[in-house]
């Protein structure tokens, strides 16, 4: 396994509402990192097919308006199913560029839209996901909730890798969880383009001696759709993500970012030798652990609305 790896991490916006077009946009912008000679690609949340920030589905407490279902009809028709064409292309994206991509996509289950994570291998194979366990705020709204079974750090050549999505970045116990998988290259696709946010992955990488790369997106409201109804109004030059993406150490250094200025494509050179450097004084679910005072238990049971089994189902957390 590789010592030196270059990541690239992509902060970009997609083509809202539109699935081929985003698709598109992806090839094309993995391809531009690979040009660096990057070997992991990653994209930020909610890339395919659009993060909608600024719209409210027309909803109030007691009330949805036809207007608000027509919206939401359209974003469940950007949004990508894993046995999907579209799906397929990603895959052949990350084998033409010969790298890992792990990007932010809406995915559509059923009737239903979960905010994911996937993760391809250079080989263009779906190697896993990683369902939003929280969605915040207004996202409850619109998308629904992972659960314990997607909670997914991946062997790969370059590492073990994992992601975690925006504000489940506030959730101790989910990192927590994912320090105890090993993760070493730790993805945060965000939508959080505010000041606060660099402070956070800092922590992260310094809580969990791993290398964090963050990515979030650089959206007008020009890039949009004429229609596009966002409370920030229509002005085509209004920011309505302003990006901020990162690359840090395991000693909480900055490799690469934060930017705020537009489009761009970050990389850094990683060296992997660095984690067990970072973790010589601080292992969180290691020597710095006290399981004799705190232990955590996590159920990564797929969790399903309709079960067939017979009798009544174990306790997940039983000893």
């Amino acid at each position: 396994m590789a010592e030196l790896v270059r990541v690239a991490v992509i902060q970009d916006c997609p083509a809202p509402f539109d699935l081929a077009g985003t698709v598109a946009k992806v090839e094309q912008l993995t391809a531009k990192a690979a040009e660096t000679g990057a070997e992991l690609v990653v994209f930020p949340e909610a890339f395919i097919s659009g993060y909608p920030k600024g719209l409210d589905f027309g909803a109030r407490v007691g009330m949805r308006s036809p207007q608000g279902r027509e919206a939401f009809r359209r974003y469940y028709e950007s949004a990508l199913a894993l046995n999907s064409a579209e799906c397929r292309r990603l895959g052949a994206a990350a084998r033409k560029a010969a790298a890992h991509l792990v990007i932010g996509v809406i995915e559509k289950d059923g009737g239903t839209l979960y905010c994911t994570v996937l993760f391809f291998g250079p080989d263009g194979a779906l190697l896993g996901k990683h369902r939003k366990t929280m969605p915040t705020a207004m996202e409850r709204l619109i998308w629904g909730f992972g659960d314990g079974s997607t909670l997914t750090v991946l062997d790969t050549s370059i590492g073990r890798l994992g992601a975690v999505i925006c504000w489940e970045n506030y959730m101790p116990l989910l990192r927590t969880a994912m320090y105890a998988k090993g993760v070493e290259i730790y993805c945060a696709p965000t939508a959080d383009d505010r000041d606060t946010w660099l402070p956070t992955m800092q922590h992260v990488a310094l809580e969990g001696r791993c290398f964090v790369l963050s990515a979030c997106q650089f959206l007008r409201r020009g890039d949009c759709p004429g229609d596009y109804d966002a409370i920030q109004g229509d002005d085509p030059k209004t920011v309505l993500m302003r990006g901020g993406s990162c690359i840090i150490s395991p000693l909480g250094q900055l490799l690469a970012g934060p930017d705020f200025q537009g489009a761009t494509i970050l990389t850094a050179d990683i060296n992997r030798s660095d984690i067990a450097r970072g973790k010589f004084d601080f292992d969180v679910v290691g020597h710095y652990a006290r399981p004799d005072i705190f232990r955590l238990h996590v159920n990564e049971r797929e969790m399903t609305a309709v079960s067939n089994s017979i009798g009544a189902l174990p306790d997940p957390f039983a000893e």
